[in-house]
């Protein structure tokens, strides 16, 4: 070995999910108009497998106790955004007294947009209802009022504009699904895509 050989340095930067790479930009992707709702009519329903609702309006739901995740988020389209901070009310207190036997959940969006996950991702401070991101209201083209957070899936499981929660005890994809990508989403196994 000759003297001051080091071999090639090792990158000492943050582990990535496979095919990822890092951005500084928060890039807005949608498949339609942004909705624009107001505040006074803004509201989130938990409907339940049986059909019983569970219902908050936007001074309801900033009545319940708030946790502020910061958390890594990845994007099917190959971007990560390292610990992006947000604010809002976690599921678990959502789900808190909900008699369910479902292990299913679709989120709904203003404008129609849908999207399924396992009841399972929702619980255990995996999933939050946001409306604040790094300190300020959660702009309307990243979902605001409110979205979805599901940090540990690729991001368009995190519903933009959601207004509600439907329980299911069977699994029923939601749009981006029927058009053909991953049913769970899971960014370290790089489920992008059906079949991945």
């Amino acid at each position: 070995m000759s003297p001051g050989f080091q071999g090639r340095r090792r990158s000492s930067g943050p582990a990535l999910p496979p095919g990822q790479y890092l951005t500084e930009d928060f890039p807005v992707l949608s498949a339609g108009p942004t909705p624009r709702v107001p505040l006074d009519t803004w509201e989130f329903v938990l409907t339940t497998e049986t059909g019983t609702e569970f219902r908050w309006t936007w001074d309801e739901m900033a009545g319940l106790p708030q946790e502020s995740p910061t958390v890594d988020i990845h994007c099917v389209t190959h971007w990560t955004k390292l610990g992006t901070s947000w604010q809002g009310v976690s599921l678990d207190t959502l789900l808190e007294g909900v008699d369910t036997t479902a292990r299913f959940a679709l989120a709904h969006s203003y404008g129609g947009y849908t999207t399924n996950l396992p009841l399972d991702d929702l619980r255990g401070g995996r999933a939050w209802v946001v409306h604040t991101y790094e300190g300020g209201p959660l702009p309307a083209e990243h979902g605001g009022p409110a979205r979805l957070l599901v940090p540990h899936l690729y991001f368009w499981k995190s519903a933009k504009w959601v207004r509600g929660i439907r329980l299911l005890v069977d699994d029923h994809p939601g749009f981006w699904e029927t058009a053909g990508y991953h049913d769970y989403g899971d960014p370290w196994r790089e489920q992008r895509y059906a079949g991945d």
